[in-house]
């Protein structure tokens, strides 16, 4: 047991040293993931799944709030499905994993492991739809896919992620639109109120949207390190899968007409993105709302009679308040063991009860943003502490907006851009004539993107950043994950 107490948390690389690895170091001891055999696939263990869980279950209740349904679609696509719409298959083509067999029998057609479901989930919505009565179709599903990369980091890019995927279907181009910024104005609240990311808002480029979408929508972060992170899509995909895929219903004049037809979906990336948003040196630092558990009770001195009651006492009125509390009374490991334990998990409060606390009427209390005792009296504890991690809350979006406003800069010229930019990450505001060859240019030279052209325009000059030529949007560059 002594060898325990002594063998505290184990330093994790400070991201100043090494971003990347300070990364790693937090989510693998704090074990969210581990690796399994096959490169790029991980294994989200229970402390990571349980961030996931608040994350569905924020995300779920809003969408059925507005109407939207769960169901399921299979796993595996057959390929005549996915030829059927041939800008979409190019888009995914480099990352389809394919089953070629079933047991020892060579399959009559390769079978995709879905990449994305509009292709089966199209093919079904030609059963189903007859008339315009049936519509909106408004279903979701939760899920994994597969996209084979070359590249991957836990949560941020792997070959199997978890997400949502959304796909509706409407009778008028208008009523689809209205469904997609709907859901894009959920992914934020999902990002802003729950995760505490202040995200920016607006339309991806042609060059960037989703294969066969209409238009994509995307909110994007902005992380520690000054890279993006996009972190939620929804996209209109008007009638073209639609018609692809011959789905047709009888219209309101008694013809037939196509639906219009949306997808939006958010993934595991949310948990890299708030590791990047908000967490330290000393590990994750978590919003209380996103919290697995928000308070831990530590008893000190716990073998001195009264503490423990007054311990678990304390637990069952703060519980009663519906804020998610645990008590770690484990004899085997010291208080400041504990203390640097959940330092590292992030557990938003920290409260320390001991003899001498007891007798003042006292509580410790320790906020993990910000790591200071505070004194808190025992009367209205349960109201106290449900203050402070309303306040928590917000002083943590408050915190990763300032520091995406002191990372948010205004492009001066394209080439003193070029030159600051290894030394300057962040996002970049410029204008953009809209042209393809400037966006591709801007890519080639510099390894940013134009992550959106932003809902909340600006109008900073007349000529492009990038060729002098008439400007048309102000668009947000930067470098991304």
């Amino acid at each position: 047991m002594g060898k325990k107490n002594k063998d505290f948390v184990k330093e994790i690389t400070p991201m100043e040293e090494d971003f990347s690895r300070w990364y790693t170091d937090v989510i693998m001891k704090n074990e969210l993931v581990d690796y399994s055999p096959v490169k790029g696939f991980m294994v989200i263990r229970p402390y990571g799944y349980a961030i996931w869980e608040r994350i569905q279950e924020f995300a779920d209740a809003e969408f059925k709030e507005t109407g939207h349904k769960n169901c399921y679609f299979p796993l595996l696509i057959p390929e005549s499905l996915l030829n059927k719409e041939k800008e979409h298959v190019e888009g995914f083509a480099p990352e389809v994993a394919w089953v070629t067999h079933g047991g020892k029998e060579e399959l009559g057609e390769r079978l995709c492991v879905r990449p994305t479901s509009e292709t089966i989930i199209c093919h079904m919505y030609k059963k189903w739809l007859n008339s315009y009565r049936d519509l909106p179709f408004l279903y979701n599903q939760w899920c994994s896919v597969v996209r084979w990369e070359k590249a991957t980091r836990p949560f941020l890019r792997t070959s199997e992620f978890l997400w949502q995927e959304g796909h509706t279907l409407h009778e008028t181009f208008e009523e689809a639109q209205e469904e997609t910024l709907q859901m894009l104005d959920i992914y934020r609240q999902v990002a802003e109120d729950l995760l505490a990311i202040p995200v920016v808002v607006g339309r991806k480029s042609d060059k960037e949207k989703f294969a066969g979408a209409y238009a994509t929508y995307t909110m994007e972060a902005l992380m520690h390190d000054g890279q993006a992170l996009q972190a939620g899509t929804s996209h209109n995909l008007g009638q073209h899968f639609t018609k692809a895929f011959e789905i047709k219903y009888l219209g309101r004049e008694g013809k037939e007409e196509f639906p219009y037809h949306t997808s939006w979906g958010i993934s595991t990336r949310l948990i890299g993105g708030l590791i990047m948003v908000h967490s330290d040196n000393r590990g994750l630092v978590l919003p209380p709302k996103a919290a697995p558990t928000q308070v831990v009770i530590i008893p000190i001195a716990q073998k001195k009679e009264g503490v423990l009651e007054k311990a678990k006492e304390l637990y069952e009125k703060i519980k009663a308040k519906g804020i998610r509390v645990e008590i770690d009374d484990n004899p085997s490991y010291s208080p400041g063991w504990k203390f640097n334990q959940y330092e590292m998990k992030g557990y938003p409060i920290r409260i320390e009860i001991g003899p001498r606390d007891i007798e003042n009427n006292q509580a410790v209390a320790v906020r993990r943003d910000k790591l200071e005792k505070e004194i808190i009296s025992l009367d209205n504890i349960d109201t106290t502490i449900g203050e402070m991690l309303e306040t928590m809350q917000n002083d943590m979006f408050e915190k990763a907006k300032q520091h995406r406003e002191e990372n948010t800069y205004i492009m001066d010229s394209y080439e003193q851009y070029k030159k600051d930019l290894p030394s300057k990450p962040g996002f970049a505001k410029a204008m953009w004539c809209g042209c393809k060859e400037c966006e591709e240019k801007l890519k080639e030279e510099t390894g940013a993107t134009i992550r959106c052209i932003p809902f909340e325009q600006e109008q900073l000059s007349d000529k492009c950043h990038f060729c002098g030529k008439e400007a048309k949007h102000m668009v947000y560059i930067a470098r991304a994950y």
